[in-house]
């Protein structure tokens, strides 16, 4: 994987930001305005969470990815999702005392040049935590290849999220994260 220079990773007040990090999620996740407006209000209820660490990638006064996450919390709509899941098969431990990694996006034409990798390890670094979980499409996508390099393993597949149509998988690593640049 190819490092990108000039690229740095700032703390930022994910409610002042939410609509730039939109807009890079719309990008890199292919949403439109619609699900856009409808996500607006839920990242400025995140923004409120206790523990949110937000994180933005910048190139050049460029927002170019972002990240964020928070202390999981089973009363969580996110949760209450996924612990059937990961009840069904003996992860529902995953559901305390873990960080959950909300969303992590980076514009098309940076992925793959270590920016992701970056984002999603400063933000486990900055948790606290010994443990981080997330859900990604369950498909073999860049993004599943990255969270496994980092250590991240399958604990419950074809979760299905409401008013979505792919199924997701969730994954969790314990941390630190695995450096994907040491074999």
């Amino acid at each position: 994987m190819e490092q990108l220079t000039g690229v740095t990773i700032e703390a930022i007040d994910l409610a002042a930001w939410a609509p730039a990090v939109l807009e890079v999620q719309a990008v890199a996740f292919g949403l439109g305005p619609q699900e856009v407006a409808v996500r607006l209000p839920i990242v400025g209820r995140h923004a409120l969470q206790p523990g949110v660490i937000a994180l933005a990638a910048m190139a050049q006064g460029r927002l170019v990815g972002f990240g964020y996450g928070m202390p999981n919390q089973r009363t969580h709509w996110w949760s209450t999702v996924i612990e059937p899941y990961l009840a069904a098969r003996g992860h529902e431990s995953w559901l305390d005392g873990v960080f959950a990694v909300t969303e992590l996006h980076v514009l098309p034409e940076l992925q793959g040049q270590g920016v992701g990798t970056r984002l999603i390890r400063t933000l486990c670094e900055r948790s606290g935590l010994d443990r981080s979980i997330l859900s990604a499409i369950d498909a073999e996508t860049p993004a599943r290849r990255l969270y496994r390099s980092l250590g991240y393993r399958d604990l419950a597949p074809s979760v299905r999220f409401p008013n979505t149509a792919r199924p997701y998988a969730v994954m969790g690593a314990h941390l630190p994260l695995r450096d994907p640049a040491r074999p």
